[in-house]
């Protein structure tokens, strides 16, 4: 796994799980693909949790036609 070479932020980061959603990333971030390439540094992303995005790991929607369902309450 790939490491940043940034500095740290003294901001925090925030995951909510969004219900029958995607994963909504807040604070300042990056997001590295498997290769080490940084796709996006940014301050909120979606991510996909349906499995169904044309641009993963990014949500486009899908989860919505697909009818992807999960309150987004763990366990």
């Amino acid at each position: 796994m790939s490491e940043s070479t940034s500095q740290p932020s003294n901001e925090s980061v925030t995951i909510t799980v969004g219900a029958d959603g995607p994963l909504e990333v807040s604070g300042p971030v990056e997001i590295i693909a498997a290769d080490g390439t940084v796709l996006r540094e940014t301050s909120k992303a979606y991510l996909c949790r349906c499995g169904h995005s044309a641009n993963k790991p990014f949500c486009a929607g899908a989860h919505k036609r697909e009818g992807f369902v999960d309150a987004g309450l763990g366990g």
